[in-house]
């Protein structure tokens, strides 16, 4: 920071003008925020001193952008961009916008993808540019593993910083060494603590008006429909299952019509609610009674830390982090294995209570504490301390 500032002095500006800089940082997001790697970002800008740094989110023209407003309300801008599969214009329009905007950081979010960005930003003579891991992979999707194979490699080559949402992610992206050599910092993916603690009347309210009654058991998910996140599974599960369960899937995506093709196909219309995105999950969390999440893969994913702390049993897919377990009653099964998640669905019927951690186990999830952290890295990169 003193190098930077003698360089203001020298160049004939004033000081103060040094210290009331904000730093700029660009947010390389693509998809919007119809998900939770985008939803993460979205919560660390809300809570960010912005009097400090200012976000601009770069997200795709084909893009479904919710919070637009919330944004610029707060100071920010969204910036669209042409799609990356287009690859010689996106690279064309970042690459000028980064120029001209001049930032102080050029943040990538887009995993093996985020190659393009921050050479665009390289080209731009951007100097801070992290590369961000928000997950990992899984082996059978090929098509997907074959492109993140040959892109993974490439992950370093422009990026001056390396984040990572867990151990797993930064170990999968940036490699063992990388990661040994303490270069990847782990960004938790924090959410506000207060807003999803359970509430009884949330739970009355919501449960009513979808005519769940007292004495059902409320089996749910709350994620993008899409092959990753495996929702087919708990149609499986819930067929298996007597009249009882009942199952809420909350989210949207590509696959919204062959969950409900599947549905009706299995003939449990009934005992599926389908709810599109919802600016209120933690209204969900509060209505179910076990959380399930059955991913082919994750990083670490924010709807396990929500459902979490709203004192919720959770399910999970042995193929997510443990690091994503905070409380006891968390649990990692295998997919391959239905007959072993219905039988710890049953099991919760007759033990299952809600439980809550100790607040000190939320620390590392408390957006408040960790958008600090996260300012701290900015201020440190920026000022080139």
């Amino acid at each position: 920071m003193l190098k930077q500032a003698l360089l203001f002095l020298l160049r004939g500006r004033d000081l103060n003008d040094f210290m009331d800089k904000k730093i700029q940082v660009a947010q390389i997001v693509g998809k919007g925020f119809n998900g939770g790697v985008e939803a993460c970002i979205f919560n660390y800008f809300k809570a960010i001193d912005k009097s400090q740094v200012t976000f601009d989110f770069f997200v795709e023209n084909t893009s479904d952008i919710i919070n637009k407003e919330v944004i610029e309300s707060m100071g920010g801008r969204v910036i669209i961009t042409p799609k990356y599969t287009n690859l010689f214009k996106y690279l064309s329009f970042l690459r000028k916008k980064f120029k001209q905007e001049k930032y102080d950081i050029v943040h990538s979010n887009l995993n093996t993808l985020s190659v393009f960005p921050l050479f665009a930003a390289w080209l731009a003579g951007i100097k801070v540019r992290i590369a961000h891991s928000h997950s990992t992979s899984n082996k059978k999707e090929h098509l997907r593993n074959l492109i993140k194979g040959i892109l993974r490699p490439f992950s370093k080559v422009f990026a001056t910083h390396y984040f990572a949402c867990s151990e797993l992610a930064g170990r999968w992206l940036f490699g063992n060494r990388t990661f040994n050599k303490g270069k990847v910092f782990v960004l938790n993916n924090a959410i506000d603590i207060d807003r999803f603690k359970f509430n009884e009347e949330k739970r009355i309210s919501t449960r009513t008006k979808y005519n769940i009654k007292d004495d059902e058991i409320v089996l749910g998910n709350i994620g993008r429909l899409c092959s990753q996140k495996n929702q087919k599974f708990l149609l499986d599960l819930i067929e298996k299952l007597d009249h009882k369960y009942k199952l809420i899937i909350v989210g949207d995506g590509e696959l919204k019509q062959d969950l409900e093709n599947s549905i009706k196909e299995k003939g449990i219309q009934n005992r599926v609610i389908m709810v599109s995105k919802t600016d209120k999950p933690e209204d969900f969390y509060n209505a179910f009674d076990i959380f399930l999440l059955p991913s082919l893969y994750e990083g670490l994913p924010v709807v396990g830390v929500e459902a979490q702390i709203n004192g919720l049993t959770c399910l999970f897919s042995s193929n997510i982090t443990k690091e994503t377990k905070i409380i006891e009653n968390c649990y990692f099964l295998d997919n391959s294995n239905l007959d072993k998640w219905i039988e710890y669905v049953i099991e919760f019927e007759k033990n299952g209570v809600r439980k809550s951690a100790f607040e000190n186990h939320f620390q590392k999830f408390d957006i408040n504490i960790q958008s600090n952290s996260l300012l701290e890295k900015y201020e440190r990169y920026a000022r080139n301390d």
